[in-house]
């Protein structure tokens, strides 16, 4: 189980014809309580969609009961109508829960501007038919399976997690569910993501947004696949309280971080069209801000991830990435390792090239930069035919 997982929560996903495909399409979560209390993390990007600007004010109480989530359309850059539809749908899920619309979190995902009569007709279909399907087993695997799936655009496989911490206290237990969209566009102010987290923790807001934000810091926002940012990654975390377990914020951020890593690293498994899950671990850096900036730096590099696809260790590619950068280090002092094996030793060439194996998936750039004792990683993947051709026909 994911969203389901903690008490207090129930999962739907059906079909409401967003897809030609006619597969999943539309996923309600609702928090049952006695709690509500609930953070949120939304896309940096100045170009938002219609229910990232809804549920960045619905949030601002710090409450949330419900979550309403489609694929098969942005609602992006789509007017006033796409705003209306937003609103309209978090109306509806509010009249059949019986809450307030306020108490509703709307998210999307799929192709800009598509937002018209029909996908508004859609998405409300889609309300009905998971405000039904709640009466029907709908806190057991299947239904969190179905949400998971409901969500999923480019992606090949669904994405769940869970982690469980427990009251310092008295040792009562707790659970943190999640589960995750994402296949491409994944960049910090993070991926071209829907996330959705559910506790049974007792955790008031302010300490929810504090460890959700502790936790994407070092989890998706570390995430690169191509450097692209979205106009709907949202990542929610909603309390529920059920279990009666007081969590302390340091092993609720705990378990926070386990799920979103866990997360994270299925979003870059599933990555489009890559044939390489690229670690690039940067090492003795002045400071972690800047060995992520180094790391990034690698990631964002066209020149190196096609050369990772090609299966060639070309570690030249890495040091003239690294060396864009601001970062305190001397390049000619740098050392830098594929798979274990140290290709360039203080900016000079260290062991043949052919002593490395990238034909495994699984691919880790160390880069030793012997300027402090911070150390940074970031995943991405490699730059392949397939991801080009994926993305050259997104729209047809």
């Amino acid at each position: 189980m994911s969203v389901t997982a903690a008490a207090g929560f129930r999962a739907a996903g059906v079909a409401a014809g967003l897809k030609s495909t006619g597969a999943l399409d539309v996923a309600l979560i609702v928090n049952d309580g006695p709690r509500s209390d609930a953070a949120g993390v939304f896309t940096s990007n100045r170009a938002k969609a219609n229910p990232v600007l809804w549920s960045e004010q619905a949030l601002a109480g710090g409450s949330a009961r419900a979550v309403i989530l489609n694929s098969g359309g942005a609602n992006c850059f789509t007017g006033a109508f796409g705003f209306q539809t937003t609103h309209q749908t978090a109306e509806r899920v509010a009249e059949r829960l019986g809450i307030g619309a306020i108490e509703v979190q709307v998210c999307s995902t799929g192709l800009i501007g598509v937002g018209d009569e029909t996908f508004r007709q859609g998405v409300l279909a889609g309300v009905e038919g998971c405000a039904d399907a709640l009466a029907h087993d709908s806190a057991d695997d299947a239904a969190a399976l179905r949400a998971a799936q409901a969500i999923m655009t480019t992606d090949s496989v669904p994405k769940q997690a869970i982690a469980h911490g427990a009251d310092p206290a008295t040792g009562d237990g707790y659970t943190v569910g999640g589960m995750a969209k994402g296949a491409g566009m994944l960049a910090p102010g993070l991926a071209t993501m829907l996330v959705v987290l559910t506790t049974d923790a007792v955790a008031d807001a302010d300490v929810l947004d504090r460890a959700l934000r502790a936790a994407t810091r070092v989890t998706f926002d570390r995430l690169d696949s191509d450097g692209c940012m979205s106009t709907n990654d949202t990542v929610l975390l909603l309390a529920s309280g059920a279990s009666g377990a007081t969590a302390d914020e340091a092993g609720l951020t705990a378990a926070v971080t386990q799920v979103c890593d866990d997360l994270a690293q299925q979003l870059q498994l599933d990555a489009e069209g890559a044939s390489h899950d690229i670690t690039i671990e940067v090492r003795q850096a002045a400071s972690e801000d800047e060995a992520v900036v180094v790391a990034r730096s690698v990631a964002r590099s066209n020149l190196f991830k096609a050369a990772i696809f090609g299966n060639d260790p070309n570690w030249g590619r890495v040091l003239a990435a690294i060396g864009t950068t601001d970062a305190a280090f001397d390049p000619y002092a740098v050392d830098v390792s594929f798979n274990g094996v140290r290709l360039c030793h203080a900016g000079e060439p260290d062991r043949p090239r052919e002593e490395v194996d990238l034909a495994p998936r699984a691919t880790h750039i160390v880069i030793d930069l012997f300027a402090g004792d911070a150390t940074a990683s970031i995943r991405t993947n490699d730059l392949t035919h397939d991801y080009v051709h994926e993305n050259s026909a997104y729209a047809s």
